[in-house]
């Protein structure tokens, strides 16, 4: 063997190496995927010479992996356009260069099709984290080019000599250390190559056998895909979960490509929508999951793939630069979904409610963190109305719940966070022609705030069916009769005396109105701002929602229960029973309205049996 040079490798510190074994990489298995799309880029480098009439011959694409127990190396070899002796000093001791600029430059125009995957220069250097000596043999395509052989052991001196490679293309062999002898496995690099080079278009074999897909879905027009096409490539990216409602297919090549194809999966009502699941190619190669510097972060909860080549990314491709290329991106992700959206909204509404159960939390998410999105999809928000069938719930937008109530409502909007516990609430709202819509996800309390914000000159307002009475509500006509010549008391105002007398509670605030529905003798109000207050501070200090002292007990002076009530009261004759029955009735209106603890259950429990004791002796 001939030594043709023998030097040091030109870099701006000392040694690279410690750089790059502790902080330049961020997980060591990344070096594979790097020597990989170093071998892609190499044919894809000499397809684009042989378009420009440079190779005569084009051989058939592969990049294989030779794995040696024994002698403890992994190879990689590609059969692309190879280095002369003079390209592997530049590309290989100048780590700050890169070959892939140079090649797009020069076969700019060529073929827009064929991408270099990435930087030749610091990506090899990753093979240095899991090996104590790597070499490379290569021979260029170039006519009379002779074959060359670099070798490095992880120090700054290299040596460059003559080899007896005979085929155009470029080995690298990695020389393992003990502690990363798992990557001599077959099962661990199959592993590998499904994760991160899976959908590289060029077969990558390993003992004979290709084990990539090669066929990435998102490169194949959406009038050649069929349904099914879809659902095959969603359950190989995510085995073992239930198949997805729709997709949406993104394909731009202007002023930036990127391409992909987003799945809105079937979710529960409490998932947390920032914890992603979108897979981030760059030209095919596989980057990280959870990418939610291209992906908006309301748009995490949806999977799939996205694909772009101008996405910048450091020496690692772990990590993306906040720069505006990736924000516009981002944008342009964000409105294609919207357009998906509003697609199906119009073309298949009923498979649109059939689907708003998962699909509501991620564009309410994204509607308040988005104003683009948010101009997008609120014409098609939609909120099921309070009573409809299960089986088949009504929907209405915003814009349409406030036309038909524009007459009794004035702009207000009628809401309940619990269609069960809120019933009685609900019904007399109904009773009177008031339309009341359900916001029961926990994103909710946020998102009503958030409208209201948004539709602040228009006056809208959001109050939940227990946070105040409508006057709608009230029977006014029965006016309250002076039953006391020397207090002037209303029956109302002696009624309010008895309650606060029996139940002593100083915080709270007790109303006798006459409603127009018999269906509860009492109900609770809580104060629709002080609630939602109280909200916002149990999510930021992270405690339980208590409930409210700040509440009012309303007595419904139509139901029989409190008219008989106050007769007996008037009667004098068992005060203790008139006392029993008043808390009674308030710990039924609680009910609604929070979880009792034990003491408060037992206490309930005991009243209960006395009060029915009592009425079934005086019978």
């Amino acid at each position: 063997m001939t030594v043709l040079e023998q030097g040091s490798i030109t870099i701006h510190t000392e040694n690279i190496f410690p750089i790059i074994k502790q902080s330049l990489y961020s997980d060591r298995e990344i070096f594979l995927r790097e020597l990989i799309s170093n071998a892609a880029d190499a044919i894809t480098k000499l397809k684009m010479a042989s378009l420009a009439g440079e190779v005569a011959d084009l051989p058939e694409p592969e990049i294989t992996i030779a794995l040696n127990k024994e002698a403890k190396t992994l190879a990689v070899t590609d059969n692309g356009i190879g280095m002369t002796a003079e390209e592997v000093k530049k590309y290989i001791n100048q780590v700050a260069f890169s070959s892939a600029e140079e090649f797009i430059q020069k076969y700019k125009g060529k073929d827009a099709e064929q991408a270099i995957i990435g930087h030749f220069g610091l990506g090899f250097y990753s093979s240095f984290m899991v090996s104590q000596r790597v070499e490379i043999d290569t021979l260029s395509y170039r006519p009379g080019s002779t074959p060359v052989k670099w070798a490095c052991d992880g120090t700054t001196t290299f040596t460059l000599s003559d080899s007896e490679r005979s085929s155009i293309g470029t080995t690298v062999t990695l020389h393992i250390t003990p502690e990363n002898e798992e990557y001599l496995e077959p099962s661990r690099i199959r592993e590998l190559v499904r994760k991160y080079c899976d959908f590289i278009p060029v077969p990558i074999k390993l003992n004979g056998e290709v084990i990539n897909k090669q066929k990435p879905l998102w490169r194949t027009s959406p009038s050649e895909l069929k349904d099914e096409d879809y659902l095959e490539f969603y359950r190989y990216l995510y085995p073992f979960q239930e198949d997805p409602h729709f997709w949406v297919h993104i394909n731009t090549d202007y002023p930036f490509i990127v391409q992909g194809i987003l799945y809105f999966p079937k979710l529960r009502p409490d998932i947390d929508p920032t914890k992603g699941q979108v897979k981030l190619f760059c030209n095919q190669v596989f980057v990280q999951d959870n990418c939610e510097e291209v992906i908006p972060k309301f748009l995490l909860p949806l999977r799939g793939a996205i694909d772009s080549p101008d996405i910048p990314l450091n020496v690692s491709r772990s990590f993306l630069q906040n720069d505006r290329t990736v924000r516009r991106i981002g944008d342009h992700v964000a409105k294609k979904v919207a357009d998906r959206l509003n697609e199906l909204y119009r073309e298949d509404y009923e498979k649109y409610v059939k689907v708003w159960p998962d699909i509501s939390l991620f564009m309410k998410f994204g509607a308040m963190n988005n104003d683009k999105f948010f101009a997008q999809i609120k014409d098609i928000l939609i909120f099921r109305v309070a009573g409809s069938p299960a089986d088949k719930p009504e929907y209405v937008t915003l814009k349409a719940y406030l036309e038909r109530t524009r007459d009794k409502q004035n702009k207000r909007v009628y809401y309940a966070t619990d269609e069960a516990a809120q019933s009685a609430y609900i019904d007399l709202h109904r009773s009177q022609g008031l339309e009341v819509i359900m916001l029961d996800s926990w994103i909710d309390s946020h998102f009503s705030s958030f409208l209201e914000r948004e539709y602040k000159e228009e006056g809208i307002q959001f109050k939940r069916v227990d946070s105040e009475l409508d006057e709608t509500l009230v029977d006014k006509d029965k006016a309250a009769e002076i039953v006391d010549p020397v207090t002037q008391k209303t029956r109302s105002q002696k009624l309010i005396d008895l309650f606060r007398q029996a139940l002593g509670k100083d915080k709270l605030q007790i109303q006798a109105e006459a409603l127009k529905s018999e269906s509860v003798p009492a109900m609770i109000l809580l104060p629709e701002t002080l609630r939602r207050l109280q909200e916002l501070n149990a999510v930021i200090q992270q405690k339980p929602l208590e409930f409210l002292e700040e509440h009012t007990l309303v007595l419904n002076t139509a139901h029989p229960l409190i008219q008989n009530l106050q007769s007996l009261a008037d009667q004098g004759r068992d005060p203790d029973l008139v006392h029993l029955i008043c808390n009674h009735i308030y710990d039924l209106a609680l009910i609604t309205q929070k979880s009792f603890d034990p003491a408060a259950v037992r206490a309930f429990v005991q009243r209960s049996n006395e009060v029915l004791t009592r009425l079934t002796r005086r019978q």
